[in-house]
């Protein structure tokens, strides 16, 4: 296989990466300071562009929402040089225009999440990073131009919320959540992207409607529908998008996001115990004053 750096990455379902003319195939097991990703990373070549593809919850579906180690998957992408991912998920609509099978490429995303570690910086040096615009904006006019040239049902713009699960929401809770004026329901976006924006990664989503959640009488979310309504428009819009983020020139600030948002004295941060384990982030910024400590 080519050694060319692998900077494009997607995040999805077990075989997101079954595509056709996908060349040069590897699985590459990492091992993480935060421990296991979620399964081995699955590297390959599609027009000769380098990418991989890490399934969310395991190859054949063993974690579910609350399990997946996203600290382990963000950072395993991130030492394989990574810059670059798109998440895909399937996701219930809060709203009446919102169709299933149409794509929705979120601009917003709404935390109610419980018990998910959301940051690497902990024990010892603090981190706050903006999350105002959660999304690479960029990349997200790129998905645009990808499914709209496909011809697919989508909708530009719209607010994700994020359960904790893994039960879907009660009849209140989705109804509560449509009056919220949230656009769509799912259970995996965060923390994936609050840490994507943390590891400085360019990181945006496309959601696939499989159902009204529970707001809609007579239409309630099911796992049969769920599955009944997976969509092999996944792959085509991969195959169109990974050109476009091939030849994208950066003018998006994700990879910068740390710059002003280390809130620990430099001289704390080079004697943390945990520098170490999240160098992989913090070298760019305090290499050298490490030289000079040593």
């Amino acid at each position: 296989m080519s050694k060319q750096i692998t900077k494009i990455a997607f995040i999805g379902g077990t075989g997101l990466y079954e595509i056709e003319g996908i060349e040069n195939i590897i699985e590459k097991g990492i091992d993480t300071p935060f421990g296991n990703p979620s399964d081995k990373i699955v590297i390959g070549t599609i027009s000769g562009i380098s990418c991989a593809f890490l399934p969310r919850h395991g190859k054949y579906h063993t974690l579910n929402p609350s399990e997946i180690n996203q600290r382990a998957n963000i950072y395993a992408l991130k030492s394989l040089g990574v810059e670059q991912i798109v998440s895909f998920n399937s996701c219930g609509s809060l709203q009446e225009h919102i169709k299933p099978k149409d794509f929705v490429i979120p601009d917003q995303v709404f935390d109610k999440t419980k018990n998910r570690p959301s940051t690497f910086f902990e024990k010892g040096i603090v981190v706050h990073v903006s999350m105002a615009e959660p999304f690479c904006n960029q990349i997200r006019n790129l998905i645009h131009e990808s499914v709209y040239e496909l011809g697919l049902q989508h909708h530009f713009g719209g607010t994700y919320v994020c359960i904790e699960g893994p039960q879907f929401s009660t009849k209140i809770e989705s109804q509560t959540n449509r009056q919220l004026g949230f656009s769509i329901v799912g259970m995996t976006l965060f923390p994936e992207a609050k840490l994507a924006k943390e590891a400085e990664m360019c990181y945006a989503n496309i959601s696939l409607v499989t159902d009204c959640d529970a707001w809609k009488d007579g239409q309630e979310v099911t796992n049969d529908l769920v599955a009944s309504t997976v969509s092999v428009s996944i792959k085509d819009i991969i195959k169109s998008l990974i050109l476009k983020l091939a030849e994208r020139k950066t003018q998006c600030s994700c990879s910068s996001a740390l710059a002003k948002s280390i809130m620990t004295p430099s001289q704390r941060v080079l004697l943390s115990a945990n520098y170490n384990n999240l160098s992989l982030f913090l070298d760019k910024y305090y290499k050298s004053s490490l030289c000079d400590l040593e």
